[in-house]
């Protein structure tokens, strides 16, 4: 009986055997019913048989496998799909039981779909991580059953899998033209008038109409004797460093996600553009001390190398010491570079603390704090109040809201760059911010 271990009854079957159940009691008051009973026992167990028999007869009537990426994408719907063959000569009904990783809780999922005879198909559906790490899947679970369905047969098919969870790399894809599109103002890119001839010098050549006549190469008119002007390019080659606060106040979660997850999965997107627009990409992290640093390179192994880094960030969320941050990259970054801080600051007291820091790196390096908007306080603010301590709760939550803008306008004061977002606009914001700074020529 060995072969009958993956053998399920199934719920028509119990229906069955209630109807039975209550033929025979019935026959108690009712003798001609006893008949009927066993001739519905008799019935029950012949077509339970024959289920039986055609479920088995096959030894594997059945494949099945999970395709699954190399990764996955923080943050992101990624797509898990599960090929299944029908070896049967019949159609029969399949539910899918697949072992989720316990990070998602999903301890309720499966998947019913039907097969035709000899046939194929595959099963798709998406899983939403939240945090870095790794999700291991268990067995593959199919249990099938023919029209009767009085039985079901299971079948494990897929072994077990770890699937590593990088930040978000689906959106290297979103942003990827981004940089060299004609249309950034689809993406909320504003346009950008330039200032001034901050550009690096890149070749000669002959003037057509709508070329600034302030560039006119008089000297190589003259030898040509045809009107040349200098045609420039954006400067290339500046260090940017994506400069990522691990501590506390990075640690206040948002739709799943981490205020964390989110600077990671932005410093992992801008990245990318900065290596398209040519410029050096690198990164580092900060609490207690300075860790996980990429120096920013220009090279055909940087993406990769500061994947890898962003995916081995670990923290304790302990009190971030800007003054340590401070020193650090006075004594290790002495080229002036484009510093994108992220952050968080919820009061102006926070900031005060910090200023003495923040002005010391900018007098050096070009700084932007990017820090968040907290989204829970737009409830407060929104909903009309209707007791007194509803209008407590909404004067406070517009003190809160309000002290972010000072804290906007006080880094202004000092000459500091900022950015407020939302963490769901946090990528957008802050490449916005990038290309603005390559467009005005400031660093």
């Amino acid at each position: 009986m060995k072969f009958l271990k993956p053998l399920y009854l199934q719920n028509r079957f119990f229906y069955g055997c209630i109807a039975v159940i209550i033929l025979f009691v019935t026959s108690f008051i009712l003798d001609r019913l006893f008949f009927v009973a066993q001739l519905g026992l008799i019935v029950l167990l012949a077509f339970t048989a024959m289920d039986i028999f055609i479920l088995f007869y096959i030894k594997s009537g059945i494949r099945a496998k999970r395709i699954c990426p190399e990764k996955f994408s923080n943050g992101d719907q990624n797509p898990v799909g599960i090929a299944i063959d029908n070896h049967y000569s019949f159609p029969v009904n399949a539910r899918i039981i697949d072992e989720i990783p316990e990070q998602f809780q999903l301890r309720n999922f499966s998947l019913k779909r039907k097969l035709s005879a000899s046939s194929s198909l595959t099963a798709e559906y998406d899983l939403r991580p939240t945090e870095r790490g790794e999700y291991h899947f268990g067995e593959l679970n199919v249990y099938i059953s023919s029209a009767l369905n009085l039985v079901a047969r299971r079948y494990r098919c897929s072994e077990k899998v770890m699937i590593p969870t990088y930040p978000a790399f689906l959106q290297l894809r979103k942003y990827d033209l981004l940089a060299f599109s004609n249309r950034l103002n689809q993406y909320g890119i504003k346009k950008i008038r330039r200032i001034g001839h901050t550009l690096e010098f890149e070749q000669i050549k002959e003037y057509v109409q709508g070329d600034d006549l302030r560039t006119v190469n008089w000297k190589a008119t003259a030898k040509k004797n045809q009107l040349m002007v200098n045609q420039f390019q954006d400067e290339k080659s500046q260090p940017v460093y994506s400069v990522i606060d691990k501590g506390r106040v990075m640690k206040m979660p948002f739709e799943g996600l981490s205020l964390l997850d989110y600077a990671i999965n932005a410093s992992l997107v801008l990245s990318n553009i900065i290596l398209k627009k040519q410029d050096k990409a690198g990164m580092f992290t900060f609490s207690k001390k300075v860790e996980n640093i990429v120096v920013a390179e220009r090279r055909n192994s940087q993406m990769g190398l500061i994947l890898e880094t962003l995916y081995n960030i670990e923290t304790d969320f302990f009190e971030s010491d800007f003054g340590r941050l401070y020193g650090d990259i006075k004594r290790n970054i002495p080229q002036r570079s484009l510093l994108l801080l992220f952050t968080n600051f919820e009061t102006l007291d926070g900031l005060h603390r910090q200023l003495p820091y923040l002005k010391g790196i900018a007098k050096n390096h070009l700084l932007v704090t990017v820090f968040f908007k907290n989204t829970e306080l737009n409830q407060l603010i929104d909903k009309p109040a209707e007791n007194i301590q509803q209008v407590y709760d909404k004067v406070i939550a517009e003190k809160f809201d309000f002290e972010k803008r000072l804290i906007v306008n006080e880094l202004k004061k000092h000459g500091i760059y900022s950015i407020l977002t939302t963490p769901e606009n946090l990528t957008i914001d802050t490449i916005n911010k990038y290309l603005e700074i390559k467009a005005r020529g400031l660093l």
